[in-house]
């Protein structure tokens, strides 16, 4: 198993941060738009409680990724008939999953800590409010968090649009070598070898 990156595909560590936080923002996504379904009680309390770690493992996660990409940088960009054009396209679209990845969950903190209420670390340290609480303010902050949830939630499905284009129409292996069940492929364009002819 390769763990790290090479100039062809990405490493299994930064596969599987991506694919965790891929995961842990979608269910805590439906977990933030439906937990209201949940009866109130020990039902609702634990299903906030999960929005809650997942939340930070997402930006536990963000940590593991930046810090990665700065001993083992990924591969380069696959070159696309749009050029740089893409290119550009694709760091400002990285960059911008960064930072929604940072912003999302710290405004859930904020959110916790203005409503008074202690905020659970991963289920089991608590850390109680520093401010005065301020219920007004953390229903306009709580209204911002589901907002940018959902900039976040529509740019992942830029993102994953984008590598299905790469892979269908452009038949480059961007999304590819991000997939731990596949090798390496040969570049577009390059033709295999012919096997040696038979006496």
């Amino acid at each position: 198993m390769q763990w790290t990156n090479s100039k062809a595909r990405y490493g299994a560590i930064p596969q599987i941060v991506h694919w965790l936080t891929a995961n842990f923002v979608v269910c805590g996504f439906l977990l933030g738009q439906f937990g209201d379904v949940l009866p109130k009680g020990a039902p609702r309390a634990f299903g906030l409680l999960v929005h809650m770690t997942l939340g930070q493992c997402v930006l536990a996660l963000l940590v593991v990724r930046l810090a990665w990409r700065q001993v083992d940088p990924p591969p380069p960009a696959e070159k696309t008939p749009l050029g740089r054009l893409i290119e550009t396209a694709a760091k400002l679209s990285h960059f911008t999953l960064y930072g929604l990845l940072l912003v999302v969950p710290g405004l859930g903190v904020i959110v916790q800590f203005k409503r008074g209420n202690d905020l659970p670390i991963f289920a089991i340290w608590h850390l109680p409010s520093p401010w005065p609480v301020d219920r007004n303010l953390a229903r306009s902050i709580l209204s911002l968090h589901g907002t940018v949830a959902d900039a976040l939630l529509i740019l992942a499905g830029v993102h994953a649009g984008a590598a299905l284009v790469h892979h269908w129409l452009w038949r480059d292996r961007t999304l590819s070598r991000m997939l731990p069940w596949t090798r390496s492929a040969p570049q577009r364009g390059r033709r295999r070898a012919a096997p040696p002819a038979r006496p």
